[in-house]
């Protein structure tokens, strides 16, 4: 059986947001964006960033490594990068709980 999850974008976390906080609507839909584009500025500086009680963002390194390509079948080298991790916090863990 699937069982169809409920999904919060961008516009209904900002018109709770301003509910919650009560105002203008203006100013409630910059704050998620001035707060992600810091957030996303600071890992492009390869800077943790730790949210106390939600979690820490970093950014991880992956090494260079073979891979195997599914259709032909050849062995092909992945190339390293990086790329964003996020690690839950205690109080986010424990209100999913």
């Amino acid at each position: 059986m699937y069982v169809k999850e409920e999904t919060n974008d961008k516009d209904r976390v900002n018109s709770e947001n301003c509910k919650q906080h009560k105002n203008n609507e203006s100013r409630s839909i910059k704050s998620p964006d001035v707060t992600l584009n810091a957030i996303k500025n600071s890992l492009k500086k390869r800077q943790k960033v730790i949210l106390v009680g939600f979690g820490t963002f970093s950014v991880l390194e992956r090494r260079a490594r073979n891979g195997r390509n599914p259709k032909t079948g050849d062995v092909i080298t992945i190339a390293r990068q990086k790329t964003p991790k996020f690690t839950a916090g205690k109080s986010l863990k424990d209100a999913i709980k």
